[in-house]
């Protein structure tokens, strides 16, 4: 397994005597600050999450109160952890509305950390995971909670896609079918051990592939824990966290994701259970969050099983992927989840094969 790595150093001096790149090397970081015009003084730093993919750092320099985001460890994959990008799509959505964090710098020098990163105000808020947040006592405000997650993602999957910062964020032309054909070969990347029923889904998804009902703004990753809600009543969106993979797509695949991966006491637990709280009383059900969708938006959701089926198949997928470096030393663990992925990748294939039989009937 991999050793201990150092996340933080004052120079690359120190940097250059480490077996693996720090995330944070504060004195190029703190000059870079200054010529930013943020804050004064020496920075206060606390990492935010366990970050199995990009990796989020708070940041406090005297009157300035800030989020740096920045790639993995390297090494790291061509075309993912693009953090310019990310930052592009949150500086275009937030102009038409879309509640996101302010983009307040965007390094593409890599003299500084090593890799692109960008930096963002700090939003006060709560992120919903495996404990009640005291705001959410009350049946009513769990309902609530539940009601706009929902409603935000509507929200999103109506922005016109025409705009020009907008329709420069992808290609919705043959979405799907570039998914399944791009998650088909990063099985093939990154895993060590054989597990068929990747291919046998891969060949059930693209045989089944269904029509596009309208372009949209895909999220990529949307679930609660992306929602932070603001810390006092009423419930409210504070800001979508999480745009790495965002793009423009079919919006389906946004709610296959969300719902597949929401915690409801009537379906089996899986690893992409990541807001169990959900499963108590209050909360929206699957069923009832689907209707509202659909209520809003007026797409047939007829066939949202197979957006469901691609959601978990993907999920086990880059799950692997974070499974095979962990295995390599590359990463480091994230608490009990890294591990159980050895069992929890071929459970997330299992759940996947259900669904699917769910269209088929």
């Amino acid at each position: 397994m991999s050793a201990t790595l150092v996340d933080v150093v004052d120079t690359f001096a120190e940097a250059a005597e480490l077996p693996a790149p720090p995330l944070l090397v504060t004195e190029p970081l703190t000059e870079y600050f200054d010529a930013c015009g943020i804050g004064s003084g020496r920075l206060q730093w606390s990492r935010i999450g366990e970050g199995q993919s990009n990796v989020t750092y708070r940041i406090r320099r005297g009157d300035a109160d800030v989020v740096l985001r920045r790639g993995p460890r390297p090494p790291i994959p061509k075309s993912t952890h693009d953090m310019v990008r990310e930052a592009k799509i949150q500086i275009a959505l937030g102009a038409q509305g879309v509640d996101v964090p302010r983009i307040l710098q965007v390094c593409e020098d890599k003299s500084v950390l090593g890799v692109p990163f960008y930096i963002m105000d700090f939003v006060d808020g709560l992120v919903v995971t495996d404990e009640l947040p005291a705001i959410l006592d009350e049946r009513i405000d769990r309902q609530r909670f539940s009601e706009i997650l929902v409603d935000q993602l509507a929200s999103l999957h109506s922005v016109d896609v025409t705009v020009p910062d907008v329709a420069a964020l992808g290609r919705p032309d043959g979405y799907l079918k570039r998914q399944v054909a791009l998650f088909s070969s990063l099985w093939v990347q990154n895993t060590t051990r054989s597990l068929p029923e990747v291919a046998r889904i891969g060949q059930w998804l693209e045989d089944n592939r269904p029509e596009t009902q309208r372009h949209s703004v895909v999220h990529g990753d949307y679930r609660a824990g992306n929602a932070m809600i603001k810390p006092d009543r009423p419930i409210e969106v504070a800001a979508i966290l999480d745009w790495e993979m965002s793009t423009l797509g079919d919006p389906l695949a946004d709610l296959g994701y969300f719902t597949a991966t929401y915690a409801d006491p009537n379906y089996p637990q899986t690893i992409m259970d990541l807001t169990p709280v959900t499963r108590k009383d209050g909360f929206l059900n699957r069923a009832q969050m689907t209707q509202r969708y659909q209520e809003r938006t007026g797409l047939d959701l007829s066939g949202l099983p197979w957006y469901q089926t691609l959601a978990l198949w993907k999920a086990a997928i880059f799950s692997e992927a974070i499974y095979t470096r962990w295995l390599s030393g590359e990463a480091p663990a994230a608490g009990d989840f890294t591990g159980s992925l050895k069992q929890g990748v071929p459970l997330l294939l299992e759940s996947a094969s259900a669904i699917s039989k769910n269209l088929e009937r």
